[in-house]
């Protein structure tokens, strides 16, 4: 009987008449087919719960500069939605900014600014309040 069904169930999941079945289709993020290499970005980020401060979910993204390729698929995903903007100049905000918006700018023929608090670094300083 455990034969039968499983007969039965691989027959009604064979797709059309001829046995053919369709290769799924690759998920959707906002009606586009996801890059494959999103997985092994998200995998390489580790979410420490209630750090600095009860919550906060901090992503750690240690593991993902340790893995050059993970590391050059994060850079190349801005670097390819973004080349060819005509974008003079990126602009990144400390800590993380200063990690990913070099490789970004360069890659894109564009300058970097790094973004910092007040009084961080000398030299004289231009500021919006907008």
């Amino acid at each position: 009987m455990g034969e039968e069904e499983i007969s039965n169930n691989s027959k009604s999941n064979c797709g059309g008449e001829d046995g053919m079945v369709e290769a799924p289709s690759a998920p959707k993020e906002n009606g586009r087919a996801a890059d494959p290499r999103l997985q092994a970005i998200s995998d390489a980020i580790r979410v420490v719960p209630h750090f600095p401060k009860p919550g906060i979910m901090f992503n750690d993204i240690t593991a993902l500069l340790l893995r050059p390729a993970v590391f050059k698929d994060a850079v190349d995903m801005f670097v390819e939605r973004y080349r060819g903007m005509g974008i003079a100049a990126v602009a990144g905000i400390e800590a993380r900014g200063f990690i990913f918006g070099p490789a970004i700018a360069l890659a894109i023929g564009a300058k970097f600014i790094p973004l910092r608090k007040p009084k961080k670094l000398p030299g004289s300083l231009k500021w919006s309040d907008e």
